[in-house]
């Protein structure tokens, strides 16, 4: 073959394996940074050890206030506080209402100091552990709005606040684990549900944030929340987990169910 026809045919070669490249290239399989993805392998999470904490639906260190009627589904506590600062009536509880002293509501209430004492300290230990888990799986994903997003299983972080102002899914089997650390306040608009697929259980699902929780009226969330603050539910607003508050609990005709 002469070398002056062997430059044409290469030519061919080159654009034609170049076609093919971009033919075969998904854009949509390219990781987004925005979308706070790490590029690792997921890590498989362990379950956050709530200890006794995990026996209340409602737990807190400085009392629960409410609007009433409440629904709630499961035992309430609060400690180091007064008794009295626990504001939900036996009516609004199926569970025991513990308190530290005889002030809590009567005829329900159940004073054992002790068994809340130690509630309090495994609530704090499980928001250390919780909070301190390393490498997350997704950094700041949608730059803390998460809203019309699908969640998979693993470890994500957050240093800002997070707000979801529009539905959000989470999806994984019953065993799967998930950990959002947030750094910041969380925010939920009226409203808005999250939704579980695939099998994926509330009693898997720990939200740890720093800022205060605030439930927007009419909304749904599912899983655990521990919070080193305050978590504030507004009107008929309803949860299928457990408000665990190193500070109060706020309740204004709510559904609380313990998963």
């Amino acid at each position: 073959m002469k070398l002056n026809n062997v430059f044409p045919i290469l030519a061919m070669l080159l654009i034609g394996l170049m076609a093919g490249c971009d033919q075969g290239t998904d854009i949509n399989s390219i990781s987004d940074p925005s979308e706070g993805h790490n590029n690792t392998t997921l890590q498989k999470q362990t379950k956050v050890n709530l200890g006794l904490a995990g026996d209340f639906v409602i737990l807190s260190k400085s009392g629960i206030t409410n609007v009433y009627k409440s629904t709630i589904t499961g035992d309430v506590g609060s400690s180091p506080i007064t008794g009295a600062a626990i504001l939900v009536t036996c009516a609004e509880v199926v569970g025991a209402i513990y308190s530290v002293d005889a002030a809590g509501p009567l005829p329900c209430r159940v004073t054992n100091a002790t068994r809340l004492g130690i509630a309090v300290l495994n609530m704090q230990t499980a928001y250390t552990d919780a909070a301190g888990r390393s490498n997350p799986d997704f950094l700041n994903l949608g730059a803390g709005n998460i809203g019309g997003k699908t969640l998979t299983p693993g470890l994500y972080k957050w240093t800002t606040a997070v707000v979801i102002p529009t539905n959000i899914t989470i999806s994984g089997s019953s065993t799967d684990i998930f950990i959002f650390q947030i750094a910041g306040t969380l925010k939920m608009s009226s409203a808005v549900r999250i939704t579980l697929t695939g099998g994926a259980k509330a009693k898997n699902i720990f939200w740890v944030t720093a800022g205060a929780v605030t439930l927007g009226t009419t909304s749904h969330f599912e899983g655990n929340i521990l919070g080193q603050t305050g978590i504030n539910m507004q009107t008929g607003a309803t949860m299928n987990g457990r408000m665990l508050a190193q500070t109060a609990v706020t309740l204004q005709m709510n559904t609380v169910t313990k998963p």
